[in-house]
């Protein structure tokens, strides 16, 4: 797959339009907002969605993305992404597609901001163990967290916990992997549940275009941003992508217009036009999806019954194998696997230190005193918050004053 470099044509190239401002009848602005959970007078100078976009950007969990691992652990080097790098990465690829398809950019960044808080350290390693000493109590999963976040965790306004964020933005979030049906939707759609009383965020239905357009930018930004960090450790090389799918004609073309091998100018190259070339995709078939759906409201995207905002076929499938790629040579590569079978080691010990009541020194006094009232399964559940919350640094600093010994995570 080609594109064109210049800088108009990066965007706007191959039949992508510069300057299409006014929202089409099916973004989420064309119609009232649903509201919010605990009602607020409305904001005299900003939107509903950009008063919540404005609210995650101001949490205490989006501040403490900066250290949180996305590949590469925080002090391994200064220019890797962190979790927060990645969520403004995704906010400015949404707000492009956003822009191109006529949907409420401020509703589609406020998602791609709020897409990944509720992370724990050490990225899906830190995860994987969280979740694996939550089996016994529900679980863990951070896209069920970043929900519980805005909803209840995060506690600065006088009236309600949360950020009250509204109905959209909520739905948004609870569905960025699409409905919540089957064994990935069950936690989030345990903590969707609350808002029934209230209004339903209609689980079995699709989601908004604009939380449609957040999820393909989160795609776009991670397997882009982890081609460049993998280049940028030398887990990759430009000479070794030229056959892999999607991203080896780019690297070809680099090395053969003579940009250098590993330059940083080369692997930036490679990079910006794997971008440009996916949003080109997701636009030019998603403009296809919407012709065919001709929807006339929001809701028709909700209740059709399958994404409308997509890749193309081919594109999927060569990304799909790139994914492959990068499992393999990034993913799993030595270097990676063994820091993060320590990270998983530092998880589980802080959180069987936080849980057991005999450790009467782990958590800070406010949440000891709180979870000594408490049965054992919300017990579990106040250790696995008060974790998630931590950054890398804060993690390996705890692990060093509870135990005798902390792996160096080099």
């Amino acid at each position: 797959m080609t594109a064109r470099h210049d800088d108009e044509g990066d965007l706007y190239g191959g039949g992508l339009r510069a300057g299409e401002r006014s929202p089409g009848p099916y973004a989420a602005s064309a119609v009232p907002s649903r509201g919010r959970r605990y009602p607020e007078p409305a904001c005299p100078t900003r939107s509903p969605f950009q008063r919540d976009r404005d609210r995650i950007l101001h949490a205490t969990a989006f501040r403490r993305l900066t250290h949180k691992t996305q590949v590469f652990l925080y002090h391994e080097g200064d220019h890797y992404r962190t979790r927060l790098t990645h969520s403004l990465e995704v906010a400015q690829i949404a707000r492009t597609i956003a822009r191109q398809l006529r949907l409420d950019e401020d509703l589609a960044e406020a998602l791609a901001l709020a897409h990944d808080l509720g992370h724990p350290p050490f990225g899906h390693a830190g995860e994987r163990a969280l979740d694996a000493a939550m089996t016994n109590f529900g679980g863990f999963d951070h896209n069920a967290q970043s929900l519980r976040i805005v909803t209840s965790l995060e506690r600065k306004y006088s009236h309600f916990d949360g950020l009250n964020l509204t109905w959209e933005t909520l739905e948004g979030l609870a569905k960025h992997n699409g409905p919540l049906t089957g064994g990935k939707g069950a936690a989030v759609l345990k903590v969707a549940r609350q808002f029934d009383g209230w209004q339903s965020l209609q689980p079995d239905q699709w989601a908004s275009a604009e939380a449609q357009v957040a999820a393909l930018s989160d795609d776009i930004a991670y397997l882009t941003h982890d081609v460049d960090d993998g280049l940028r450790a030398g887990l990759l090389t430009l000479d070794n992508l030229s056959g892999v799918p999607f991203a080896g004609p780019f690297a070809a073309a680099v090395l053969a217009e003579g940009e250098g091998r590993e330059t940083s100018r080369a692997v930036f190259e490679v990079t910006r036009r794997m971008i440009t070339a996916l949003i080109r995709d997701v636009v030019l078939e998603s403009r296809h999806q919407l012709a065919g759906l001709a929807p006339r409201s929001p809701d028709d995207i909700r209740g059709a019954g399958r994404p409308v905002i997509r890749f193309s076929p081919g594109m999927w499938s060569d990304l799909e194998a790139l994914r492959g790629v990068l499992f393999e040579r990034v993913y799993r590569h030595p270097r990676v696997t063994r820091v993060m079978t320590a990270a998983e080691g530092i998880v589980g010990d802080l959180f069987a230190c936080y849980a057991d009541l005999n450790h009467r020194t782990a958590l800070p006094e406010a949440w000891q005193s709180i979870s000594e009232r408490l049965e054992p399964r919300r017990r579990a559940r106040l250790a696995a918050d008060y974790l998630a919350g931590q950054t890398d640094r804060y993690a390996i600093a705890e692990h060093r004053r509870l135990f005798a010994e902390t792996p160096e995570l080099r």
